[in-house]
């Protein structure tokens, strides 16, 4: 994987830890300069940026609150000045995935999960959008945008209802911009994880992940370079025709039948 990115200018957001580092190191790890974002964990951030920077990568940390339009952009900008002018990828990672029971959750519940995992990636597209225009781009391809999904947008989850929904809309977002920024040569595709580890998960949560383990063909949980694969994937050359897609990366638990 190495040099597949050679050159690019990457921003992920969400990337202080878990899925979002995953995805972070690997880009670094194929050769693309990397915006780490992150909302409240500085010490996250810059501990990513660290592990880049010694690895022989270029890396920066950013803040941004991003159910703010205005932070949205700010950021975009701030990572494509960084970059020397330019900005290739956007890894759209930042969200948050409460459980709640949908008897009694208010609509401010819903909206507070809605802008953070869905409006934000409408913000963070349309900036990226705008900067990635700019650039004269490579046999016609000015940039790539992926957003991380769920495979909850197909199959949901008890108390989960608003983050279903939320990336539902994420994948179909990213398939409609797939089709309007197509012809200025920029890809968006979306990446739909399963269950993907961390720590404490097994012990916070001994049945869902035993649960997992036996319904998964592959027989483990998913990993954030998993994730970070795939994102890299989509972001590369080899990726060129590839848009409008929502990219399964679950272990085959899809497949498995629930009935």
């Amino acid at each position: 994987m190495s040099g597949l990115l050679d050159g690019q200018v990457a921003l992920v957001t969400g990337a202080s830890g878990g899925i979002g580092r995953g995805i972070a190191l690997r880009f670094a790890e194929a050769g693309a300069a990397v915006a780490v974002h992150y909302r409240t964990d500085a010490v996250g951030a810059r501990e990513v940026v660290g592990l880049i920077e010694d690895a022989g990568g270029s890396a920066v940390a950013l803040h941004a609150e991003l159910t703010v339009e205005a932070e949205c952009r700010r950021l975009v900008r701030e990572a494509a000045d960084w970059g020397g002018g330019t900005l290739t990828a956007l890894v759209g990672n930042a969200g948050v995935q409460p459980v709640q029971e949908l008897p009694g959750m208010t609509l401010a519940d819903w909206r507070a999960v809605v802008d953070a995992n869905l409006s934000s990636a409408f913000a963070c597209t349309q900036a990226a959008v705008e900067v990635m225009r700019e650039s004269d781009g490579r046999d016609g391809s000015r940039g790539s945008i992926t957003h991380i999904a769920s495979i909850e947008a197909t199959h949901p989850a008890p108390l989960h209802a608003h983050y279903s929904a939320s990336k539902a809309a994420v994948v179909m977002h990213a398939r409609s911009a797939a089709l309007e920024y197509g012809p200025y040569g920029i890809r968006v595709n979306t990446v739909s994880p399963g269950l993907i580890d961390r720590a404490g998960l097994a012990e916070a949560w001994p049945d869902g992940v035993g649960r997992w383990q036996q319904a998964v063909p592959t027989g483990r949980l998913g990993r954030p370079e998993d994730v970070g694969d795939a994102c890299v994937f989509l972001a590369s050359p080899m990726a060129s025709w590839i848009t409008g897609h929502d990219l399964v990366v679950d272990g085959g638990v899809s497949a498995r039948p629930t009935w």
